[in-house]
């Protein structure tokens, strides 16, 4: 059986998550009956005003609990029981304890990235006293605050049929007003993510009105406006922290202080859901890759979504919905979204290169720091270019990504995706004079395990280096010898404090950086020790 992370937005198996039965404990405390019963409640399913809610982290306070029921309706009471990892929520009126546990059946409530299971508890009422949590100043300031919110925000928002929740203004969209636009930064984006994907996760904690999204300081980011401020709070304590995939491309989310978002054209970069007949923009939207470093939905197999704003996938099937979550198995769940006739490229054509200086194994060294080469190909009769295969597709986008009109050898080398599916080795007898090399069994791979730590390193090229696997014996002067050696002037260098395993060396450029890696990366420095070299984001 294959093991199932719980903490994905994403999914292309098709097991729906079930709650588990509630965890026994011994219970050695004098807390009231009511109390008591807590551990007794399993899948209690005659409706009550009174939520139970279990399986909640430790630190988990009042105020959490009340924002994953304030878009359902107002919230009178609130009880966290310390220790037990339970809680109890009841809400002003029972219509709004339907719509909430009705829609938590459907998909995955998560408190500070743990999964939650939401039913009925078999109390009518919650009574509680002093010597409940409720009666601390942090419970009554967090009921209070969901009064605010509740009274700003009107009529109490409703979920019904599975569907996204609605603006808690009765649907009347909002054009604007503080805290109603997030801005989402996606962090170790080892996948494309395109806009319709984003628009399914988001369109779950309310309707989203407009997406933006952009590339700034080498990290995709989008900013997404709701009718109301409510909505905009919930899908920000929802997803905060969230990986969209397993493992990898985690949502960290804030306030905007943009207080509207001003969208121009309906593409694979904005979408303006409430104006669907703006224009297309200037064609970017049909390029291979978007502004923001993100191959476009064509090539990922999800189609344009410009004719849906649900997004379709390859063949007419849609995204999986975000309605019915399900678990994401550990293998690259890409690979799940690509069918045939649109497999996902994992073989590069690199072009303009110094055809004096390449070989097989610089570009297997250099491509190496994106992604695990399983063979190089320089063409024999076109010398100045290259056939790459990567191991996974998302290893062949970092690396388009990140190396085209990079300088190599003091040519600007070309990047892009090849129609090729593989790289062929040559026949027996064939003429190729050493220009194709399998890759495929070298100890110098760096991402072969997966969740790999070298995945949370991988930056853009640049004149820092960063250095691993140095011997204690090694010192700062045996590495700027070493360099020297191959012809490079370090201009900077230190250790780290806490490891002297690892260093970094700051080049006089770019250009020089990128040479040195290809040519210091593997460099024996002892008899058991060869040199990592990496780009680094830090400069010295």
């Amino acid at each position: 059986m294959v093991k199932r992370g719980s903490d994905e937005l994403l999914s292309q198996s098709g097991v729906t998550v079930m709650a588990p039965a509630a965890p026994h404990h011994a219970d050695n405390n004098n807390q009231d009956s009511a109390a008591k019963k807590v551990k007794l409640e399993q899948n209690v399913g005659k409706p009550s005003r009174v939520i139970h809610i279990r399986n909640i982290p430790n630190e988990t306070t009042e105020a959490e609990i009340i924002q994953l029921g304030l878009p359902f309706g107002r919230v009178t009471n609130v009880l966290v029981l310390k220790g037990k990892n339970q809680a109890f929520l009841e809400m002003a009126e029972e219509i709004s304890a339907v719509a909430m546990v009705a829609y938590f059946g459907g998909c995955v409530a998560q408190l500070r990235g743990r999964a939650v299971y939401v039913q009925f508890s078999n109390h009518k009422e919650l009574k509680t006293d002093q010597t409940h949590s409720n009666a601390s100043a942090s419970a009554q300031a967090a009921l209070q605050a969901a009064q605010v919110i509740s009274n700003s925000a009107g009529a109490a928002i409703v979920a019904g049929g599975g569907n996204a929740l609605q603006p808690a203004n009765g649907g009347t969209e909002i054009q604007g007003g503080p805290n109603t636009v997030l801005r989402v930064i996606i962090e170790h984006m080892l996948y494309p993510i395109v806009l319709d994907v984003l628009y399914s996760i988001f369109q779950r904690y309310g309707k989203v009105l407009k997406i933006v999204t952009f590339t700034k300081n080498n990290s995709f980011q989008a900013l997404i406006q709701y009718p109301d401020t409510v909505s905009a709070q919930t899908a920000k304590t929802a997803l905060d922290g969230q990986n969209i995939y397993n493992g990898c491309c985690t949502l960290r989310i804030d306030y905007s202080k943009m207080t509207c978002l001003n969208v121009k054209y309906n593409n694979d970069k904005s979408r303006d859901y409430t104006n669907p007949t703006l224009p297309s923009g200037d064609g970017d939207a049909h390029q291979l890759l978007t502004s923001g470093g993100v191959l476009a939905p064509q090539f990922l197999g999800l189609g344009s979504g410009l004719a849906s704003p649900y997004g379709v996938g390859v063949g007419g099937v849609g995204l999986p919905a975000f309605g019915a979550l399900t678990l994401t198995p550990a293998s690259p769940a890409l690979r799940a979204l690509a069918a045939p006739p649109l497999p996902l490229a994992t073989v590069l054509l690199v072009s303009n290169l110094n055809e004096e200086m390449v070989t097989p194994d610089a570009l297997f060294t250099l491509f190496g720091v994106y992604g695990d080469v399983q063979r190089v190909k320089i063409l024999y009769n076109k010398k100045d270019s290259a056939l790459i295969q990567m191991a996974e597709p998302h290893q062949a986008h970092l690396a388009l990504t990140h190396m085209d009109k990079l300088r190599v050898f003091g040519k600007a080398m070309r990047v892009m995706l090849s129609k090729h599916q593989t790289v062929q080795l040559p026949k027996e007898g064939q003429p190729d004079a050493g220009l194709t090399r399998d890759y495929s069994q070298s100890p110098l791979h760096r991402f072969k395990k997966p969740g790999s730590k070298n995945y949370q390193n991988i930056y853009p090229p640049s004149a820092t280096l960063h250095l691993s696997n140095i011997p204690a014996t090694v010192t700062e002067e045996d590495i700027k010898d070493a360099f020297s050696k191959r012809g490079f002037t370090i201009k900077a260098f230190k250790f780290f404090p806490k490891d002297r395993k690892m260093a970094l060396v700051q080049l006089s450029s770019i250009d020089d950086a990128v040479t040195a890696l290809i040519k210091m990366h593997n460099y024996q420095l002892s008899e058991s020790n060869h040199l990592r070299v990496s780009f680094s984001k830090s400069s010295i």
